[in-house]
């Protein structure tokens, strides 16, 4: 192939992408509310975990949400079968995403989380799977076929979750009424900060 070949096939890729997050509009309903609420009267953090590309997933919500005025922290899930898990308390919520929700690790700290009373909201294709009967939310977030290469590399999934994890953040967002003010004290540095400063 030549250099216009692969370009073609870099610009399907992004096409691909972006008509499978706009597809997700037609998942969004009820359940995103209630996890929304559950998130916004938190007494502690939120906690959110996943592992391989979910973990990514994972990390940038946990920043994200923090970002949005709801104090959040990724955990790694395998850690927590190494003592991490001694993090979870009775007054936190544990947001845990796995696609097919039989990820031993994360249903490990699901678990965990259950037992000592804390709120578990499972973001995941498969509602009756381990971690949706762990979970007291199940937000069922399922991509579109043919996403993926090989249906396994989670290219489009990844994005297709994070755009959902997104909308939450900006529910919560809404509902806190966080201002541009607040914003301006959570980031105050980098280029984003001194563009508040310049704005505010």
């Amino acid at each position: 192939m030549v250099e216009q070949d692969y370009l073609s096939i870099a610009k399907d890729a992004i096409l691909l992408e972006s008509n499978a997050v706009a597809s997700l509009i037609a998942q969004v309903d009820h359940t995103l509310m209630d996890a929304a609420q559950v998130m916004l009267n938190c007494k502690g953090h939120v906690i959110v975990a996943g592992s391989g590309t979910s973990h990514a997933v994972a990390l940038r919500f946990a920043h994200l949400l923090s970002c949005c005025g709801t104090p959040a922290m990724f955990l790694h899930p395998g850690d927590s079968q190494h003592g991490a898990a001694g993090a979870v308390r009775t007054e936190d919520v544990l947001v845990a995403l796995s696609k097919g929700g039989e990820t031993a690790e994360v249903n490990f700290l699901a678990n965990v989380a259950h037992e000592r009373g804390a709120k578990v909201i499972g973001i995941t294709e498969k509602p009756a799977s381990t971690l949706g009967k762990l979970s007291d939310i199940v937000l069922e977030v399922k991509a579109p076929e043919g996403v993926d290469p090989f249906g396994m590399i989670a290219t489009g999934s990844s994005l297709f979750n994070s755009a959902y994890c997104d909308a939450i953040c900006i529910v919560l967002l809404n509902l806190r009424g966080y201002s541009l003010q607040q914003f301006g004290q959570t980031h105050p540095g980098g280029a984003v900060g001194q563009k508040l400063k310049e704005t505010l």
